[in-house]
């Protein structure tokens, strides 16, 4: 079989998603030349030339396909014959219901098995510029992009800036927030775009509660900064809420916690000391970020004070709040539903550098790019996945259904999907054949709700895969 040169693939990056890209492209018959700058060049967090390497944990988390939505995903990128999961069931350790692998084999077998592809031609050099005359382009350069690919990239999409301290504010479920204390309602009630007056939910402190909300969080553990991303400074309008709690105990009270404009639709006699505000994060209203929350605080402290909050006793997080180095683009209003950039046809983005965190969420970016790029070479049409699995959520979610005023990087979760319907069943003890009450009953329609979520996605991602079997590595 001839390969045309305008038909070569140039991937930028050897990380996970450019590796699973590269492995999806030369499976379906087309020649990539796949860029890694190491060890020619060298990034803060790597310590190997590997491919693939696993800078942080070697876990790939839960592998449950049942009741998670990691190992829902571990399972599509299995039936899409993902070579980062192959190359992961190869070299898996103990860890429980987690998959958890031994780093320096893993990284050793996607090296090996791209280096002996004969459509794969490894390049170890570092890309300052994207050549014109590459007729494809993925880049997949991930969060610790170079400053040379990190200024192109600026150029390409009008971003000032891809290199900072990324601030996060926690994500909450909407169906875990006590809407019996909080109410909807916009500052003023002034309406935005599309907006009712009440596009925001709100949590009233009284003075006793907020009083007792700072002690937390000026008392509260915060995680340490790594290595290299102590000399990179945060915005001063980015400012963690426990540094802002510190610079005074009013603080808070006159910046994301002012009460002015706002009346408690449960008890408009009594005006509300401190108000904290959650705003929509996607569009199927399932999440909601906590406005101006971004914190520095360890995952298990900040869960524990962020339920301090009034309404938020019993909050469920799709994310926790954080702030670190990363590079990532506003892929919402930057990337079609194929992952190309808007403004440049010919190039398409892939991994941590479009807004996904983790590590099978970039390996599943990187599967995408790779079959939409084969298919557009093929002349052949590639329908996205289903918003009801895995895959499709993740990518529906950086493409068009988060808020790109407030997009921030995003694990899976089953809050990306659409919700299912889910009757009042009654739950019944398997021995003692009582009604199931209070947490065994709350317990037993969590798990049912989330393998509604699995079952469908399941069926209806075998039923695209199998509609879209013209993809050789489908």
């Amino acid at each position: 079989m001839s390969i045309m040169s305008s038909d070569r693939v140039h991937i930028v990056g050897g990380g996970l998603a450019g590796s699973e890209a590269a492995w999806q492209l030369a499976q379906s018959g087309i020649a990539v030349t796949l860029y890694e700058m190491r060890p020619h060049r060298k990034t803060e967090a790597h310590v190997t030339d590997g491919l693939a390497e696993l800078v942080c944990s070697n876990s790939f988390r839960s592998d449950d396909a049942e009741t998670n939505a990691v190992g829902l995903l571990h399972a599509e990128l299995r039936d899409a014959n993902s070579l980062i999961m192959r190359c992961a069931d190869t070299h898996q350790l103990p860890a429980g219901g987690a998959l958890a692998v031994d780093r320096e084999g893993f990284s050793q077998s996607v090296t090996k098995e791209l280096e002996n592809h004969p459509l794969v031609t490894l390049k170890r050099e570092e890309v300052t510029h994207i050549d014109p005359d590459w007729a494809h382009v993925i880049i997949a350069s991930g969060p610790l992009t170079s400053p040379a690919l990190s200024e192109v990239i600026s150029k390409m999409t009008g971003s000032d800036k891809l290199a900072f301290f990324d601030a996060i504010a926690p994500i909450v479920y909407r169906d875990s927030i006590n809407m019996d204390i909080c109410w909807e309602q916009s500052r003023y009630d002034k309406s935005g775009p599309g907006g009712d007056g009440k596009d925001y939910i709100n949590c009233p402190m009284n003075e006793a509660q907020y009083h007792e909300f700072i002690d937390a969080l000026i008392d509260g553990e915060t995680a340490d900064f790594k290595q290299w991303e102590e000399d990179t400074p945060y915005f001063n309008g980015c400012l963690p809420i426990e540094v802002m709690a510190a610079r005074g105990r009013e603080t808070l009270r006159h910046g994301p916690m002012k009460p002015r404009g706002l009346t408690n639709a449960h008890n408009s006699d009594v005006k509300p000391y401190a108000v904290v505000q959650l705003r929509q994060d996607n569009a199927l209203k399932t999440l909601y970020n906590i406005v101006g929350f971004q914190t520095k605080m360890k995952y298990g402290a900040q869960a524990d004070i962020l339920r301090l909050i009034p309404g938020l006793e019993d909050a469920r997080f799709a994310r926790l709040g954080g702030l670190h180095r990363n590079t990532f683009l506003n892929s919402p209003s930057l990337l079609t539903e194929d992952l190309t950039l808007r403004t440049v046809q010919n190039i398409r983005f892939a991994g941590q550098i479009t807004g996904v965190e983790g590590y099978v969420e970039s390996t599943a970016i990187g599967l995408l790019a790779g079959l939409f790029t084969a298919a557009q070479i093929q002349n052949r049409q590639l329908s996205p996945p289903p918003m009801t699995t895995a895959l499709g959520a993740l990518l529906a979610h950086i493409t068009k259904n988060a808020n790109k005023d407030t997009f921030q990087p995003m694990n899976i979760n089953f809050g990306l999907m659409p919700e299912i319907l889910q009757t009042e069943a009654t739950f019944i003890h398997a021995e003692t054949g009582e009604k199931l009450r209070g947490k065994a009953r709350a317990f037993a329609k969590k798990r049912a709700r989330q393998i509604g979520f699995t079952s469908r996605a399941r069926q209806d991602f075998e039923i695209w895969r199998l509609s879209e079997s013209a993809c050789v590595s489908l």
